[in-house]
């Protein structure tokens, strides 16, 4: 019979065997919950990672050039408070000042290069305008004049882009003027575009814009006038008139394109306010240069330019606000004195030809003696039309002579 002590010392030696055991167990079931969340969190680790790379980096960058792109978060929310998350954050912060940095020193060296090509452009023109000039006052061919008359108004165009370019750089619009007429500001404008025979005007005021913003207006209203011409049907027209407001003059140019999308104006509003620099690296291909170009105006000299509603003809009404600030009162001493016609160009007005021409304001009726109605003019002979191109060249040529240098230093362009 065994002994009661050996007994005990069994039932003591199975207890701890079992304490044991069980010891074991738990402490091989909380190993492998360990290793689970071990492998778990690596797996989840890996997969931020492939997220960052794939997703979240390729859409900063694409937010870098289009704001409205959103940027996603980490796939897995717990691991932004940990030591890993906040690596990743810095990663992408890193990465969108690097990228912002090159990207500015991009679009700073294009706006240098630019600026200065442009700067040459401009004074190619200006040469080649000051030849046309030379062979027009040498010849009086008619056919030679209208083609000298040709050149010189895709000459001017040429120079208008380069000038909008250069602008858009930074440089400053171009010549200094004393206070222009508003009317002759708009014609000034109406004779750079293109298609300037599809621009109607009865605008007749004398207001004055004041020197400092006639070339900047002058720039500002051709391009919107290049905008209408170019987005509506070649066989309609573009109106243009002044209106007068409370706050000063309002320039509005109504077109029968197509109209703009919602979407489309609120992205041309936010373009004209100027309120975001432009980046000439993303003005799309080809370039669209025109709303920038008068958006950077519009903020530089204090003029407000809408393109949100719409025209009378289902296109865009384009409408340019000068304040009175930029606005003068004509007065004697202001008014230019422009030379005389010649003595040989006929009294009437020239008929619409090829290329733009001023218009005369009417003279007082009691002034004017009565005159037999004429029901068939005849034809004008080519000496008498050379001689109206001659006449209609030299107003410009003297305006442009008696122009003086701009800020920067530079003989009128």
């Amino acid at each position: 019979m065994p002994h009661p002590l050996i007994e005990v010392l069994l039932a003591l030696c199975l207890v701890a065997a079992v304490a044991i055991a069980v010891r074991q167990w738990r402490v091989a079931a909380a190993l492998r919950h360990q290793n689970t969340a071990l492998i778990g969190e690596l797996r989840a680790r890996d997969e931020e990672a492939r997220h960052l790379v794939e997703v979240r980096l390729p859409a900063l960058a694409e937010s870098l050039f289009q704001p409205s792109v959103p940027v996603p978060g980490p796939l897995h929310a717990h691991l932004a408070a940990t030591g890993y998350g906040h690596s990743m954050q810095v990663a992408m912060q890193q990465l969108d000042h690097h990228v912002r940095s090159a990207l500015a020193r991009a679009d700073q060296a294009a706006r240098a290069t630019l600026q200065a090509t442009m700067r040459g452009l401009q004074g190619l023109t200006s040469e080649q305008r000051r030849a046309i000039s030379d062979m027009q006052s040498r010849y009086d061919h008619p056919g030679i004049l209208d083609a000298l008359l040709g050149i010189d108004h895709m000459n001017a165009q040429i120079s208008r882009r380069a000038q909008a370019v250069a602008v858009l750089c930074g440089a400053w619009p171009g010549q200094q003027r004393g206070d222009v007429a508003l009317e002759d500001v708009v014609r000034g404008a109406i004779s750079r575009v293109r298609d300037f025979l599809r621009v109607q005007t009865a605008a007749q005021t004398d207001q004055l814009v004041v020197g400092r913003v006639v070339e900047p207006v002058v720039l500002a209203v051709a391009e919107l006038l290049d905008n209408a011409t170019r987005h509506s049907p070649p066989t309609t027209g573009v109106e243009v008139s002044i209106k007068w407001v409370h706050n000063g003059a309002a320039i509005v140019i109504d077109d029968g394109g197509i109209g703009m999308h919602e979407q489309d104006k609120q992205k041309a509003t936010e373009i004209l306010s100027g309120a975001q620099p432009v980046d000439v690296t993303r003005l799309g291909d080809p370039p669209k240069i025109g709303f920038p170009v008068i958006g950077a105006l519009a903020r530089r000299y204090g003029f407000q330019v809408t393109v949100d509603s719409q025209s009378p003809y289902g296109g865009v009404r384009a409408v340019i606000l000068l304040p009175t600030a930029l606005l003068a009162h004509p007065s004697a001493q202001d008014a230019p004195a422009l030379p005389p016609p010649p003595v040989s160009a006929p009294a009437q007005a020239p008929p619409a030809g090829l290329y733009p021409q001023r218009r005369r304001r009417a003279a007082d009726p009691a002034l004017q003696q009565p005159q037999p109605a004429v029901t068939g003019a005849p034809p004008r002979s080519p000496e008498q039309a050379a001689a109206v191109a001659a006449a209609f060249q030299q107003a410009p040529r003297v305006a442009r002579t008696a122009a003086s240098p701009d800020r920067e230093g530079n003989p009128p362009s």
